[in-house]
């Protein structure tokens, strides 16, 4: 993978799934990697993973909830490295529950860690991107950023808002002139541990939505998702699709407009198990 030697990469929530092979794929390509986690043992491996084949790496434990360690955490590793390149804003958890039964924190915990942890990890990171001349922010939304579905509400709602996050601060770098790109990525099915590390509302049974999801629609390994991701992002893509799933609801929503929420709804309830 060219255009990343030299380059000082941040990647959250590189402690397992399309995080960990992020950090991989770009140590092999040559960027040295500032990681983070809440899961330390996952980091842990990463780490090793990294240091095995001569990466240089920085790892720490890190809550992208926790606005102020996040913005000492940026300034830490700018002075460990001496200047920062990229960001990778990846950290995400899931749930699953129709709005009428689900419960206020637990919309608030999925737009904590989804969006607002996008929000402060760009933030922090922001300044150190535009001083290093060569910078580029990586948001991870979903491809449930591009189209809803029912029992989403939350995760949709998050992955929304991290694409109007995204394409704004695209048009804001040139506008200004900023020496930073900008991309938003839609990942389809992917085979990581969100799922099955999701919660769910009542009367849901967290383990076999996440069964469900591991058999029937994850279809893109992590490994796969990170050389689409960094091909992207060599590339400057605004909108970085990751697997055939993903391309394929983008043409249909393009087709079909808001008619898509008369399409989706039938295909969920066969694909989903049923509720307690």
């Amino acid at each position: 993978m060219q255009g990343f030697a030299g380059k000082v990469a941040v990647v959250t929530g590189a402690g397992s799934g399309i995080g960990q092979a992020l950090a991989i794929e770009l140590g092999r390509s040559g960027a040295s990697v500032a990681i983070s986690d809440v899961d330390t043992e996952g980091l842990a491996v990463t780490e090793e993973r990294l240091k095995a084949i001569g990466v240089p790496v920085k790892s720490d434990r890190l809550n992208v909830t926790e606005r102020e360690t996040f913005l000492a955490y940026a300034d830490e590793v700018a002075d460990h490295f001496g200047k920062v390149n990229q960001v990778y804003n990846n950290a995400g958890i899931a749930f699953t529950g129709d709005i009428e039964v689900t419960q206020f924190k637990d919309i608030e915990r999925v737009m904590d860690v989804d969006f607002w942890g996008v929000v402060n990890g760009t933030k922090a990171f922001l300044p150190h991107l535009i001083a290093s001349g060569d910078g580029h922010v990586v948001n991870v939304s979903s491809v449930f950023g591009l189209f809803s579905v029912p029992g989403q509400a939350a995760y949709n709602s998050a992955k929304f808002a991290v694409r109007g996050f995204t394409e704004a601060l695209r048009q804001e770098m040139a506008l200004a002139g900023h020496p930073v790109r900008v991309s938003c990525v839609h990942p389809g099915g992917v085979k990581t541990a969100i799922a099955r590390n999701g919660t769910a509302a009542e009367g849901l049974d967290a383990e076999e939505l996440a069964a469900t999801f591991d058999k029937k629609l994850a279809s893109t390994t992590p490994e796969k998702a990170a050389q689409i991701i960094l091909d992207g992002v060599r590339k400057n893509k605004a909108r970085i699709l990751v697997g055939n799933d993903a391309k394929m609801i983008e043409i249909v929503i393009r087709a079909a407009g808001a008619g898509y929420q008369s399409l989706f709804p039938k295909f969920v309830a066969k694909m989903s198990p049923t509720k307690n």
